[in-house]
């Protein structure tokens, strides 16, 4: 009969355990958290230092009544939920919920599922670490704080379904900043030059990249300039002036965190950081591998560390010294950049044995399982290998005051890079360069200039937020992907072609934010509340000081706020349609996916239809109306009215002024107005009678 009861969090990780532990014990899941703040109300006492009324989780009942009747049997109870501080939170939520304190009770946590990690854990078995417990709950109740006093206000303002949150806005925030940044971005012209020569005994030419002048580099920004320097090069004898060969190392890539696994299977393999999650889960809780039954092939997957253990360094060398050769092992591993703040609760994301190499274990996993799996063990095996090698090679080439460049670079040790590679890594070989010398003799076969336009920065993809969220210090690696999940949900912003846009419905939620609680949308403001939050968990900081310092402001800006809308009138506009159905003129409302056009002799007629916004401009095709539309995800775009028949389409808004050089229409950007023909590219100040239109 079982002596022992161990509770972990998940099923999937019930039947791995039980095989490693025995007879002897007795394993069963909690399913998750157990306890929570109550969904009907606030559930924190702001009057009584503000303790949290925790209840039963709905449909819990009956896991907690089988726990209860294992526990009278257990001698001893081994708490087993995840290692961070989450998993700490739901132990101590057992202990309460259980009624454990007569009891005796452990808390073991292993940052990987085999026999070794599980067994190893009951020998370091400890109290619950309530710093861990404390942070937690100081994260939950300011979430609650903020979603609880704040979605109301959007529910009275927009529409019901909407909700705010305190990393979830910020991340909003820094979506539609982007997207302002964008929109606001004026093209600058610039030119490249590139030199064409033959090359005395080489068939092939040799195309250098023009640099400046002898004494200094110099870019091109117009027509003018390019004829200008190709006027003063024609006829100019060309010579080599410099040809310098040296040798370079490219650095093995560091383990996976949480977020770099998110933003590299994210570019790699296209998969949402949530989909990610979900994956690495499975592979950290269990897989049937045919011949060893129910193991973890990964460890876990929620940190923000580059650390890995002794035993998994010496698993690496030995595998990467049998396998590829000793001099491909790394030696010293390598240490992150400085100035983060790193929790190092546990290692990097590993596999468990590197013996399981992602061909071993095919058969045993699905499709998606493979290719995450297969990413993470290449970057854990190319982490512990010897840095990649390249013999590079630079020619100066010289004439009519002018200089050109050309390089190129040859790998002599391929290093890490005999097991994975990055986009980064892969470089193009010039072979012509390797036989050039200064004695060589040249031929100008001629010059080739190109039109350029500089680029604003890039929409932000799912893994560029998370890149941006962990260097902006908000969040934690649990956090990224439920967040962006969210504000996916909620239709503030759409994904299309891996990019994130803004919706109106974004846009609107977004400004309510900015303007009723900066603070809660201030990044700065939310780094430092996760800096508090680590504080607690180091022991340093009280949690009920943090929340207390946070509430009132808090309090205070939605009194002021929920003052300020009663104050607003939200009234239905009266559009310029009429009701096919009884003549009324139809308004224009405001539904889940946006405006639209409805009667206003609801509920007698029920008559609705699309809105489409004019905006006094005729089509450059076929000259009827320019409306303001929306794709199917919410994302804004001007196109005519008459489509499908016209197909006209712009991102930016157009303006009734026409470009004085190819007469195209112009857009605005900011305070400036592009020519919409990207080949033209000219700018112009906005007028003083158009900036009114905006």
């Amino acid at each position: 009969m079982a002596k022992y009861l161990v509770i972990v969090e998940s099923p999937a990780k019930v039947k791995t355990i039980k095989k490693f532990l025995g007879a002897s014990y007795e394993v069963m899941a909690s399913n998750g958290h157990v306890r929570d703040l109550p969904k009907s109300q606030l559930g924190i006492d702001t009057e009584h230092d503000f303790e949290p009324k925790y209840i039963t989780i709905r449909g819990k009942g009956d896991i907690l009544a089988a726990l209860r009747k294992e526990v009278k049997k257990a001698e001893k109870i081994y708490l087993a939920t995840d290692p961070d501080r989450e998993g700490e939170a739901i132990s101590w939520h057992l202990l309460k919920a259980l009624k454990l304190e007569d009891k005796k009770v452990y808390r073991i946590t292993f940052n990987e599922i085999t026999k070794n990690a599980v067994k190893d854990s009951l020998k370091n078995a400890r109290e619950i670490n309530m710093d861990l417990v404390d942070s937690q709950q100081a994260r939950r109740v300011l979430d609650r704080m903020v979603g609880y006093r704040i979605s109301p206000l959007l529910w009275a303002k927009v529409k019901r379904g909407l909700s705010a949150g305190r990393v979830q806005s910020v991340a909003l925030r820094i979506i539609c900043d982007r997207e302002e940044e964008i929109n606001n971005f004026i093209p600058e012209e610039y030119w490249t030059l590139d030199g064409i020569f033959s090359v005395a005994g080489e068939k092939k030419p040799l195309t250098a990249k023009y640099y400046g002048t002898r004494e200094k580099k110099a870019s091109i920004s117009s027509k003018e300039e390019l004829d200008e320097i190709i006027r003063q090069l024609e006829g100019a004898e060309f010579s080599v002036s410099e040809v310098k060969k040296g040798e370079r190392t490219k650095k093995s890539p560091l383990p996976f965190t949480t977020s770099t696994m998110q933003q590299e299977a994210s570019k790699v393999l296209n998969f949402s950081t949530q989909k990610t999650m979900r994956l690495a889960q499975q592979l950290y809780e269990g897989i049937d591998i045919k011949g060893n039954g129910t193991v973890g092939v990964i460890t876990y997957l929620r940190t923000d560390s580059t650390r890995v253990s002794a035993e998994a360094e010496a698993m690496a060398e030995d595998f990467i010294t049998r396998t590829y050769g000793k001099e491909y092992a790394a030696g010293a591993s390598q240490v992150p950049k400085s100035g983060q703040k790193i929790q190092d609760a546990h290692e990097a994301i590993r596999p468990t044995s590197l013996d399981a190499t992602p061909a071993q274990l095919k058969d045993s996993l699905s499709r998606d399982q493979f290719r995450l799996y297969q990413l993470i063990w290449k970057r854990f095996a190319a982490s512990r290998m010897a840095p990649a090698r390249y013999e590079t090679t630079s020619v100066r080439i010289d004439g009519g005051g002018h200089r050109f460049t050309v390089s190129a670079s040859r790998v002599v040790f391929d290093g890490f890079m005999s097991v994975y590679t990055q986009e980064e890594d892969k470089e193009e070989e010039n072979t012509l360069v390797k036989g050039i010398d200064t004695s060589s003799r040249l031929k100008t076969e001629g010059f080739e200039g190109k039109q350029h336009f500089t680029q604003p920065q890039p929409h932000y993809t799912e893994a560029s937020l998370v890149h941006a969220l962990e260097e902006l210090g908000i969040g934690r690696p649990s956090t990224y992907a439920p967040t962006i999940t969210t504000i996916l949900a909620r239709r503030y912003i759409v994904k299309e072609n891996r990019n994130l846009y803004v919706t109106e419905l974004g846009e609107v939620v977004n400004t309510m934010m900015k303007d009723a609680f900066p603070s809660i949308v201030d990044v700065n403001f939310t780094a430092n509340m996760e800096a508090l939050l680590d504080g607690i968990e180091e022991g340093g900081v009280n949690w009920k000081t943090v929340v207390s310092n946070f509430y009132p402001d808090l309090d205070e800006a939605v009194k002021v706020a929920e003052k300020e809308l009663a104050e607003v009138e939200i009234a239905d506009e009266v559009s310029d349609e009429t009701c096919d159905l009884c003549g009324r003129q139809m308004v224009i409302k405001y539904g889940p996916h946006g405006r639209f056009l409805a009667c206003p002799g609801f509920p007698e007629c029920r008559n609705t239809k699309p809105y489409f916004e004019k905006i006094g401009i005729s089509c450059p095709k076929c000259g009827k109306d320019i409306v303001l539309k929306k794709t199917k995800k919410g994302r804004k775009y001007y196109g005519c009215i008459g489509n499908p028949d016209c197909d006209f389409m712009v991102w930016q808004r157009p303006s009734e002024v026409k470009c004085s050089r190819c007469g195209s229409l112009m857009l605005y950007k900011g305070s400036k107005l592009v020519c919409s023909d990207e080949n033209c590219g000219f700018v112009a100040s906005v007028p003083k009678q158009e900036e009114q239109k905006q």
